[in-house]
């Protein structure tokens, strides 16, 4: 298949071409025309990471999880391969994350205490706990919280990244993707999808109202957290705060059911 008639052809003619020939013109081209999305999530990863992780080692991470994108990539499924492949970059590049374990043992323990203290609390409320409920019952100041949450606004992200079983063989789907794009779980996962999806929308339902909206103008709207403080006229620190708070809430309220579940 010459460069001409590569060109000639259609996207979806393309992806159809590949899933049969596994041609390496084909995937080469894909690589080409998605790179810009490779950075873009990366570039959305790095916000609130530490110095010592660079943005080109996130690129490279990315790329891994591209390259697998394209070779699992199924367009009969009627799932738009940059949803998909969005997924899977974000997916490769904290699973490097993990690998070489950037997050301070102190910072990862502080973060599951505090996770735990708010599913206590919160079970025991019927409501969601208050940041001077929730340092009262850690026995700090609601001061030494704030900066406790500054410290671990940066680590957060990854815990949307926690993997749930869908059902279908080798093939796990994170939170963060179950918020994303449900539908791209295979077809023999939908039960298991539908109610990992139903328990995380019950969940941010139940966030307050600002904790709430920084999650949906990040993860539906797309948005950075510069421009969710224009939108909701904050700081970025601030924003970042919230989003640390909402992840953590989430993750101690769908801990007991995820057990459930799987």
């Amino acid at each position: 298949m010459g460069e001409k008639i590569l060109e000639e052809k259609t996207e979806q003619e393309l992806w159809e071409q590949y899933r049969k020939t596994k041609d390496s013109r084909i995937r080469d081209k894909f690589v080409k025309q998605y790179a810009p999305l490779v950075k873009y999530v990366a570039g959305k990863v790095a916000i609130g990471m530490p110095h010592n992780v660079e943005f080109d080692d996130l690129v490279g991470f990315g790329v891994f999880g591209l390259f697998d994108a394209i070779d699992k990539f199924d367009p009969e499924k009627h799932v738009k391969f940059k949803t998909y492949a969005v997924t899977r970059i974000r997916g490769a590049i904290f699973d490097e994350l993990r690998s070489i374990d950037w997050v301070p043992r102190s910072v990862r323990q502080k973060s599951r205490e505090i996770e735990e203290v708010v599913h206590k609390l919160e079970s025991s409320l019927g409501r969601s706990a208050s940041d001077r409920e929730i340092a009262k019952e850690m026995g700090i100041t609601e001061e030494e919280f704030q900066k406790l949450m500054i410290k671990i606004s940066g680590t957060s992200v990854l815990s949307l990244n926690d993997v749930w079983n869908t059902g279908e063989e080798n093939d796990k789907v994170s939170i963060m993707e179950s918020i994303e794009s449900p539908n791209s779980l295979n077809p023999d996962a939908i039960v298991e999808r539908d109610e990992i999806k139903r328990v995380i929308i019950e969940a941010i339902n139940e966030l307050p109202e600002k904790e709430k909206k920084v999650l949906v103008l990040y993860y539906y709207e797309d948005l950075t957290l510069k421009e969710i403080g224009q939108v909701l006229e904050v700081t970025e620190s601030r924003v970042s705060q919230l989003h640390t708070k909402a992840i953590m809430r989430l993750r101690a309220r769908l801990t007991s059911i995820k057990k459930g579940i799987l």
